[in-house]
Order: C-alpha cells, then structure tokens, then sequence
C-alpha cells in the first residue's frame, strides 16, 4: 500500500504509489551495504538512480549505474543492489507484474542470514 516503508540491515525502502500489475518504491542504501541476491517470481523491476553510484548484478554481471541513468530486471533474473560507496544510494524502483508482495523474494545469497530463512520457509 502507499505510505508502507521498512526499515532494513542495508537501508530502507518506502512505496510511492501501487495500483493494479505495479508497485513504486523509492530505495534508500547505506553506505557500503548491500541487499540480498534475490529473484522474483511475479514480477520484473525497473531501477532509476536517484543520487549516488549503484553497482547492478544481475545473473552474475555487474553494471555501474549513476544518477539518471536506468537498469532492468526480467521475471526470474537474479539480482542485487550494492552500495559500494562512502555516499548515500537512492533508487526509484518500478515493480510490474500480476503480484508485487515482498513474500515473492527468494534470496539466494545475503549478508544478514535471510537466505536460510528463506530456503525454510519453502521446505
């Protein structure tokens, strides 16, 4: 729902509006922070950066994107965000798809011990 926000061990992230097939997120990284290596099963994102310098791997290649500059994720692409700088990270996130809930994330690597929680929760 809009105005929905958490607070995670990488950052934050805060929904901007949702409807029908969307969600957008505005995602807050700390400095040298990452969020988990993760894939979704509904939906494909679509990344603007905001402010600072974001390094983009997804299925296993890396990419630098800086403010203004985009970066796409396709249904079942696995990804990650990281925040190799000293500066703040700020990303828009467009999520498309027929389900946008945060229970569509497997992650398949993660610095905060999420990954086994995740792997548990599917057994």
């Amino acid at each position: 729902m809009a105005g929905d926000s958490e607070t995670r061990p990488w950052g934050s992230w805060h929904v901007i509006d949702v409807g029908p097939g969307y969600k957008v997120k505005r995602i807050e990284v700390l400095p040298n922070s990452r969020l988990s290596y993760q894939t979704h099963t509904h939906r494909s994102e679509h990344w603007v950066v905001i402010y600072g310098k974001a390094t983009c791997i997804i299925d296993g290649v890396t990419t630098i994107a800086g403010p203004g500059e985009s970066v796409d994720v396709a249904v079942g692409q696995a990804h990650r965000i990281c925040n190799e700088t000293d500066e703040p990270l700020s990303i828009i996130e467009v999520q498309r798809g027929g389900y946008t809930g945060e229970d569509d994330i497997v992650r398949l690597e993660d610095d905060f011990g999420r990954a086994e929680q995740t792997v548990a929760a599917e057994a």
